[in-house]
Formats: C-alpha cells, structure tokens, sequence
C-alpha cells in the first residue's frame, strides 16, 4: 500500500509540472541550477606591433565569448595557453579572425603563436574570469 502511494505522489506531481507553465524552470532555479542557456559576450581584440588591445578582458565564468581578432600590420597568431586555441590572424585589412571561447573560473593568458618580429615573445594578454 505504502509503495502505491508514492507511485501516486510521483506520478501526480508529473502531472503538475507538465500543467504549470515555467515549473521546471523555477524548480531548477531553486535548487541553484544554471538556466539552459549559456550569456554571450563578443569580444574585439586587435593585434599590433607586439601587443593585444585589450591585453586585459575581464568577464564571468561560463559566459560563451565569441573574440574577433584583427591585425593592424602584419599576419599574427592568438593561442590560450592549456587550451587548444590556436588561430592564425590575417595581415592588415584581409579579414577578422573569430574563435568561440568559454572560460571556467580562473586567469588565461593568451599569446601571439606566430613569429612576427622581434617583440614577438612580448605580445601577450590575460582573459580573467570571475565567479
């Protein structure tokens, strides 16, 4: 007898949860579930004579980053070290580089992966991601 209530219990509380618009939802929130979808924030970095501007990007943990990259001279690379982040961006006024990133908690620096003179080992930035 017992086992059948609790088959009831289960089975009205479906019942309600399939009537009552947003019930799911507000049940994830209070249970401190993150929403289904994931924020996005576009970030433009340019690359320039050994350096990234912005060298600092600050954003939260989890946000989808869509980076579009441009050089202002020569052809640069964008890697994120530890990750496989790995473009290539191309020279002055033939075009944007985009690459999708979403960063967990922590400090990322990315680097420019491709020799491009004699600053080359300088050119580098930080993605920053709070909770």
């Amino acid at each position: 007898m017992r086992k059948r209530r609790a088959t009831l219990f289960i089975v009205a509380l479906a019942a309600v949860a399939a009537a009552a618009p947003g019930f799911a939802s507000r049940v994830a929130a209070a249970r401190g579930a993150q929403p289904a979808e994931t924020p996005r924030q576009i970030i433009d970095i340019t690359a320039e004579r050994f350096a990234f501007t912005p060298s600092e990007v600050k954003v939260k943990a989890g946000t989808a980053l869509e980076i579009r990259l441009r050089s202002d001279d020569t052809a640069h690379g964008f890697h994120i070290v530890g990750t496989d982040v790995d473009i290539e961006l191309p020279k002055r006024g033939r075009g944007v580089a985009t690459v999708m990133f979403t960063p967990k908690a922590g400090r990322y620096t990315f680097e420019c992966s491709r020799l491009c003179g004699a600053g080359h080992e300088f050119m580098r930035g930080v993605i920053v991601a709070s909770e």
